[in-house]
């Protein structure tokens, strides 16, 4: 008799193997819809994510609902994989984002960025990849609104609440001590040696701005770090899900290892 944690299993899966067809489907539009190399940048580990999904919701299936003791060990042994990997994952996204964070500015509605402050790890990555990086930065065009807003009164810029993208990418460190024009054009008031080194990158230029700052790497990481952490408070969630799960088809595999054995024993 097909027992409840077998029905269980069945049914979990199911419902996942229902999860990955609009998973394949969206990455399969990604890859038609792109026109850069930056949109290109999700579609295949999308479909790969769902046609993984897909697989092992098949085995999971096919495993419990017609008992297939060889087939639900490979499910149980892919899943505990899964759980392993995921726990470690979860682990060091938490350790590489736990450093830096945007620093106040009196007077500022923005913060200010510095990329030293962050994880060495990302920082190697950030740098190693900074060309494909910047031409993505440009492509989603972060500084749009601010180029728009030629006529902003200075008091009114300094008021704002940029984004650590723009505040790092699309106008000079506040340790440049530049003349505001507007929020994208700034004049240097003085030609001498700047502690920053952005000072020196930096250009009014709306193809070039401080995409080239160190500041941009540190704006970008910033977001990294906040999209990692709600990304490991998911996997945790996740993972709980998954332990379940995988309890439950630990039952199955002995229900029918069970009744295998009863089926060769009474025959």
């Amino acid at each position: 008799m097909v027992r409840v944690s077998n029905n269980l299993v069945g049914i979990l899966n199911f419902i996942t193997l229902l999860l990955s067809i609009p998973i394949i489907g969206g990455g399969i539009w990604l890859s038609k819809q792109a026109n850069t190399e930056c949109e290109r940048f999700l579609d295949k580990p999308v479909i790969a994510l769902g046609v993984f999904i897909l697989l092992v919701s098949l085995a999971g299936l096919v495993g419990s609902c017609c008992r297939v003791s060889w087939l639900l060990w490979l499910y149980l042994f892919v899943m505990f994989l899964l759980i392993v990997l995921l726990f470690c994952f979860t682990i060091f996204a938490f350790v590489v984002t736990n450093k830096g964070a945007g620093e106040k500015i009196s007077g500022k509605g923005y913060k200010e960025y510095r990329l030293g402050d962050y994880s060495n790890w990302l920082q190697k990555r950030v740098n190693g990849n900074w060309g494909k990086i910047r031409s993505c930065l440009e492509a989603s065009k972060i500084c749009q609104k601010l180029l728009e807003d030629g006529s902003t009164p200075v008091e009114d810029f300094y008021k704002q609440h940029l984004s650590a993208l723009q505040s790092g990418c699309c106008k000079p460190s506040n340790d440049c001590n530049f003349q505001y024009i507007s929020p994208t054009n700034w004049n240097s008031t003085q030609a001498s040696i700047y502690d920053n080194p952005d000072c020196l990158v930096w250009k009014s230029d709306p193809n070039v701005l401080c995409y080239n700052c160190q500041a941009c790497k540190a704006g970008l990481l910033d977001n990294i770090k906040s999209d990692w952490k709600r990304v490991a408070v998911v996997n945790i969630i996740f993972l709980i899900f998954l332990i379940i799960v995988y309890s439950v088809g630990c039952c199955a595999f002995r229900n029918n290892r069970e009744d295998n054995y009863a089926w060769k024993h009474y025959s």
